[in-house]
């Protein structure tokens, strides 16, 4: 397609995009959980959430948020991040960092609940010190190579699609059996006194778990036929509170399909959620401003209760879905 195909493609979703912003639930649950269905059309005022029914439900707040014009805060990248070694070998760049939920002292540093979101890599062959875990525990999703971790006598494969928690107070190693640089994004889960940590490490391969057992569907009419919630989100949980995890409150993949959106909404005070893009090019949709976003870029919604957020796959029909690792704290439930 042409340069100017591709550039009226994108304008018409910015614009079916931008017809869907404002809008607004009557409670507070998890990012990937539905809303039951309401009985008649809302007539109150802007009151946020994170769902809602549908189109008749969307709502204009009578003047436009500042926070709209700080999206930019809300993001971060790591290519824009100084390399550091962490566990000896593995060169680690952030993508984001701790801050404050609503005024980042600089772009990115948004976090108060995890610890970190950063982007790691390994050299073909190299394997990181012995290293233990103190006060954090640190979650991996391979995003690309082979290699292979090793703790309390137990050696098990990595591979593109691995999602790898190791706990607090485990002596581990990671290790590059391949030719090519073993990468994975990372994310920091806080311990606190009294916290009992997994005894081992534990694994989860994303390939099996999209073929595995559904989420329940959505009640909403809306929700794509395969999706699970947010009329576009295609699950797959790795870890939560129950499995896991001590602070952060579930870890998830999330696929969205060519030509299809996840359903904008906004969460409240407490929510801390990230969205981090690992595969495909994508819209992101934030408050009313669109950026596209790469492998590599992740946001976190501010949590105001009015900023409202989307991701849009702008793709061709038949093109691969775009894929984002996704984490929050503030979860009523856990992911599975």
């Amino acid at each position: 397609m042409s340069k100017a195909g591709n550039r009226k493609k994108l304008m018409a979703v910015c614009a079916a995009a931008i017809a869907l912003f404002f809008v607004a639930a009557i409670r507070p649950v998890s990012a990937q959980a539905p809303t039951p269905p309401r009985s008649k059309p809302s007539t109150s005022t802007h009151i946020g959430g994170n769902s809602f029914l549908g189109p008749r439900d969307i709502i204009y707040v009578p003047t436009r948020p500042v926070s709209d014009t700080l999206a930019d805060m809300y993001f971060g990248d790591w290519r824009n991040s100084e390399p550091k070694v962490m566990f000896g070998s593995l060169i680690v760049r952030d993508i984001l960092t701790q801050g404050d939920n609503f005024s980042p002292p600089f772009p990115g540093a948004v976090l108060q609940f995890a610890k970190f979101l950063s982007y790691g890599k390994l050299e073909p062959g190299a394997r990181t010190l012995p290293s233990t875990l103190q006060g954090l525990q640190v979650f991996f999703y391979v995003s690309d190579g082979e290699g292979e971790v090793s703790a309390g006598g137990r050696t098990e494969p990595l591979h593109k699609g691995s999602a790898l928690l190791v706990p607090e107070g485990l002596e581990f190693t990671l290790h590059n059996t391949g030719t090519t640089e073993l990468t994975a994004y990372m994310v920091g889960d806080p311990t606190y006194p009294g916290f009992k940590p997994l005894p081992s490490f534990a694994i989860k391969d994303e390939d099996t778990l999209r073929r595995g057992p559904h989420h329940a569907p959505s009640p909403s009419p809306f929700t794509n036929q395969g999706a699970t919630a947010h009329w576009a989100h295609i699950e797959a949980g790795f870890f939560g509170k129950n499995n896991g995890l001590a602070t952060v409150g579930g870890i998830s993949t999330v696929a969205i399909l060519p030509m299809q959106m996840g359903e904008p909404h906004p969460h409240y005070p407490g929510h801390e959620e990230v969205w981090c893009a690992v595969e495909g090019k994508s819209l992101a949709f934030y408050g009313s401003q669109l950026r596209i976003q790469q492998p590599g870029q992740a946001f976190m919604l501010r949590p105001d209760n009015v900023t409202t957020h989307s991701s849009i796959n702008f793709e061709e029909p038949g093109d691969k879905p775009v894929n984002f690792l996704w984490f929050a704290e503030g979860l009523k439930t856990a992911s599975h």
